[in-house]
Parts: structure tokens; sequence; C-alpha cells
């Protein structure tokens, strides 16, 4: 059974940077897609960034040129750098297989909050 534990949320002020981190357990992990998804409070849950096996990326344009997508296959872990956070960018951050149904590959983990406030 694969599992997803993401960490290194926090309280950060508008213009600052934080470094989530994604340790997948239970898959082979360097063949999957992988992504960043959000859940702002009453919103959907959106994917923002996305990277393959074969490191090409991909970013939701809100985010595009201040988020920076990563793997380290022989960790098992994805990162997400987010710099010039915004207080648009606050909300509960997941990793997950990027695809159309990503519970197909894990259950949601449980997530790690970012909120950006002054």
């Amino acid at each position: 059974q694969v599992q997803l534990a993401e960490s290194g949320g926090g309280l950060v002020q508008p213009g600052g940077s934080l470094r989530l981190s994604c340790r997948v357990s239970g898959s082979t992990f360097r063949v999957y897609a992988m992504g960043w998804y959000r859940q702002a409070p009453g919103k959907q849950r959106e994917l923002v960034a996305s990277i393959t096996s074969a490191e090409s990326t991909n970013y939701v344009d809100s985010v595009k040129g201040r988020f920076i997508i990563s793997r380290d296959n022989a960790k098992n872990t994805v990162y997400l750098q987010m710099n010039n956070l915004k207080p648009d960018d606050t909300a509960v951050y997941y990793c997950n297989a990027a695809r159309s149904d990503p519970t197909s590959f894990a259950s949601w983990g449980q997530g790690t909050q970012v909120a950006v406030s002054s």
C-alpha cells in the first residue's frame, strides 16, 4: 500500500519561501509522474505542479516562475520549492500521482498547511 507523507509547511510572510517535501513509500516511485496539489478553504483541490519520470515539469499559471517541483528517486521524495509566496497561496498542500484520479495511486495524505500572511 502506497503511503504519502508531506512536510515543510508553515506560516510565512508575503514574499517569503518554503520548501515542501513528500516521502512516498510502498511504490516503485521513480516510474510515476508526481504532483503537488493544494486546497484552499472553500475551494476544490487543484494540481499546481507536476513532474514526470523523465523530470519534465508543468505548472499552473498562478505559480509559474515562483514554484519549482523536483524529485529525488533515490530518496523516494518529491519537493516543491515555493518562492515569492502570496496570500493566495494559502492552502493545505498535498502530493500524489499526477493523473486524473490520484487516489488510484494512493489515498491522500494528511497534507501540510501553508499560510501566507503579514
